[in-house]
């Protein structure tokens, strides 16, 4: 199936044959400090990375003061989340902060009022794992008629379909999913990046992957298997204070991150099979075998199988025509070890 393909920033073009678009999240890790955020910024710019994320949400509009306690945290979800929000009114400023730095700036907004703060500074948007099935979002998100990239953690099938038709029925086909497991760090046995091909294959999106798992070596294999995205949490240090730093990367995790993913890149090819590269044809003529005398052949003998062998270089005719060169006669003299050519018999 071709994959479908659209432009984010009206410039990069994601799906399709284009390069895999890299995303280093910063999320809530900038701890409130708008100096921090730009310094994350300038590392994630000097990694190349194609885009910086951040996540726009307010604890009364997201979890109720009821939600019980999290096994992984040792304070209310509430109370965490109210003290790593972003300050919106940093928005104007950290869009043309990425502007002038070159890299795109755009964010996952988690109520409508964060969907309409970001439509005036950003040119696509991020919709996270456990909003996938707030609908109503979706849909108000999706009539601002800008790209969408949806995160598709603890989703099934049927619950990936009514976001995409949700979308679609509120007029935006410009969608990607990401394939994502929901735990921080993931562990590698449940990332399940098979179901990117699946995803791809029901709806004609570009996929991808939000890598929650230590390392880069997942991400990179996700590219390996045809990702047009990929997200990974992004940090200074991850000896940071914050729930989100111990299993971010850091800047030169990053770097390495762009450079494998490039390389891999590099490496898929166009799938054709057409013989040696250039940088190839040494070793084509040199180290290939082909038909050499075995012994001195006298000008007019008729050549006995136990004249020929096979070895290197190949300058000589391939092995697959020995039997042709049986019973021909010598038209000159040819001497042991050298290579036969048609010119010769």
């Amino acid at each position: 199936m071709q994959r479908a393909s659209f432009i984010l920033g009206g410039r990069r073009v994601v799906g399709g044959t284009a390069p895999c678009f890299i995303i280093a999240e910063i999320g809530a890790n900038h701890n409130r400090s708008l100096t921090l955020a730009k310094e994350m910024i300038d590392a994630a710019a000097e990694a190349r990375a194609d885009a910086v994320k951040f996540q726009i949400y307010s604890a009364e509009t997201l979890y109720s003061r009821r939600t019980p306690r999290h096994s992984g945290y040792d304070k209310d979800l509430f109370d965490l989340i109210k003290e790593i929000e972003t300050p919106r009114t940093w928005l104007p400023e950290l869009a043309d902060y990425c502007a002038r730095k070159e890299i795109l700036f755009f964010a996952t907004p988690f109520d409508n009022e964060a969907v309409d703060e970001l439509d005036e500074v950003s040119s696509f948007f991020k919709i996270a794992s456990f909003e996938l099935v707030d609908l109503p979002l979706l849909r108000h998100c999706a009539s601002k008629g800008k790209p969408m990239i949806i995160s598709t953690g603890l989703a099934t099938m049927e619950e990936i379909e009514d976001a995409y038709l949700a979308c679609r029925d509120a007029g935006n086909e410009q969608l990607a999913f990401l394939q994502c497991a929901s735990m921080y760090p993931s562990p590698a046995s449940i990332m399940n990046l098979r179901s990117m091909e699946t995803i791809r294959r029901a709806f004609g999106t570009p996929t991808g992957l939000s890598d929650h798992t230590r390392g880069i070596h997942i991400g990179v294999a996700a590219v390996a298997m045809g990702a047009s995205i990929i997200e990974k949490h992004f940090t200074l240090d991850r000896t940071m204070e914050g729930p989100d730093h111990p299993f971010a990367i850091e800047p030169d995790e990053l770097a390495e991150l762009v450079r494998q993913v490039r390389e891999v890149e590099s490496a898929l090819g166009d799938g054709r099979k057409l013989g040696p590269t250039p940088e190839e044809m040494e070793f084509y003529e040199k180290a290939r075998r082909s038909v050499h005398a075995a012994v001195d052949i006298p000008a007019g003998t008729v050549i006995e199988p136990d004249m020929l062998t096979c070895k290197r270089p190949g300058y000589g005719l391939r092995p697959k025509f020995l039997p042709l060169l049986t019973g021909r006669r010598a038209v000159r003299d040819i001497a042991a070890d050298e290579w036969i050519t048609w010119e010769m018999v």
